[in-house]
C-alpha cells in the first residue's frame, strides 16, 4: 500500500487549526452564570456575565516625607503645588493663601478658602503640617478645618502631645464624633486624611438622609461610617439646614500657618451597578 506523503504534514495542520480553535474559543468562553440565584434587588444573578465590569483606574504613588505622591488617574486635582487658580474667597475672589516650595500656606486672618467647583459623595486625600515648632495649647496650637460641603468640618489640630476637648481634635467630626484614636504625627511633619463622604439628601425641604464620614488619619482608621448630626458649630447642639445637592470644600483660617499639599478629589457614584 502506498502511503500518501502529504497525509502527516495536513494532520499537522488540522491539529494546529484545532488549537487555535480551542483557544480562540477560551478567550471568548463565559465568565459566569445565569442559572444562579438572583441577587437581592432582582436585577443580577450570582456571578452574572451580564452584569457591567468595572472601569479600570491606574492608582496613584504614595507620598514621602519630602515630595508628594500622584493622585489615581480618575480624580479632579485641587492642588498640584503650582496655584490657587481652584480655589476663592467666600466672595469669589482669588484665594488669598500663599504658595510656598509647592506646598499652601494659610496666610493668618486673611480668611476661609474654597473650592471653585462643588462636589456630591466623594473620596477626598489631602495632606497637612502644623507649624514647627509649636505655639499655643488645646485649641490654640496648630489649628485649622477641613468643612464638607463648607459645613461639616473635620478637624485639623496639632494633636501630638496637646490636651483638648476630645471631640476637638485632630481628626475629630468637631463638636460631634472624637477619633477612634489619636494617630497624630509631631508637629512639622505631613500627615494624610483619606476621607470618604456621603452627602446628605433633602426632600421637600426635610432630612431624608444624613450625611456620613469615613477617615484614615496617617493610614489609620479615625472616623467609621460616622452619622453627621449636622452643621458644625461651636459650643452648640449641630442641627442640619437644607441646601443644595453639591457644595464646596472649604479650608480654615484659624490664625495659625498650617501647610497643605497634594489635594484631590474622586467623585463619587454611590449607586451600585
Amino acid at each position: 500500500m502506498k502511503t500518501n506523503p502529504w497525509i502527516p504534514f495536513l494532520l499537522a495542520i488540522a491539529a494546529s487549526g484545532g488549537a487555535i480553535g480551542v483557544l480562540q474559543g477560551a478567550e471568548h468562553a463565559p465568565v459566569g452564570y445565569k442559572d444562579t440565584p438572583m441577587l437581592p434587588g432582582g436585577k443580577w444573578h450570582v456571578h452574572d456575565p451580564d452584569r457591567p465590569q468595572p472601569k479600570v483606574v491606574t492608582p496613584g504613588a504614595i507620598s514621602t516625607s519630602k515630595t508628594p505622591g500622584k493622585p489615581p488617574s480618575d480624580v479632579s486635582v485641587l492642588f498640584d503645588g503650582k496655584d490657587l487658580s481652584q480655589w476663592r474667597t467666600v466672595d469669589g475672589k482669588p484665594a488669598p493663601w500663599d504658595v510656598q516650595d509647592g506646598v499652601i500656606v494659610c496666610k493668618p486672618r486673611s480668611g476661609d478658602i474654597f473650592t471653585k467647583d462643588e462636589f456630591e459623595d466623594i473620596q477626598l486625600h489631602l495632606e497637612f503640617a502644623t507649624p514647627k515648632p509649636a505655639r499655643g495649647e488645646s485649641q490654640e496650637r496648630g489649628n485649622s478645618g477641613v468643612f464638607l460641603f463648607g459645613r461639616y468640618e473635620l478637624q485639623v489640630l496639632d494633636s501630638y502631645q496637646n490636651r483638648t476637648y476630645a471631640d476637638g481634635g485632630c481628626a475629630s467630626i468637631y463638636g460631634q464624633y472624637p477619633p477612634l484614636v489619636n494617630a497624630s504625627r509631631p508637629p512639622g511633619e505631613w500627615q494624610t486624611y483619606d476621607v470618604v463622604f456621603i452627602a446628605p439628601r433633602f426632600k421637600e425641604g426635610k432630612l431624608a438622609s444624613p450625611a456620613y464620614l469615613t477617615v484614615f488619619h496617617n493610614g489609620v482608621l479615625v472616623q467609621n461610617h460616622a452619622e453627621i448630626i449636622g452643621e458644625t458649630g461651636h459650643r452648640i447642639l449641630a442641627k442640619y439646614t437644607p441646601h443644595g445637592p453639591k457644595g464646596p470644600l472649604k479650608l480654615q483660617d484659624h490664625g495659625n500657618t498650617i501647610r497643605y499639599r497634594n489635594i484631590w478629589v474622586r467623585p463619587l457614584n454611590t449607586s451600585e451597578p
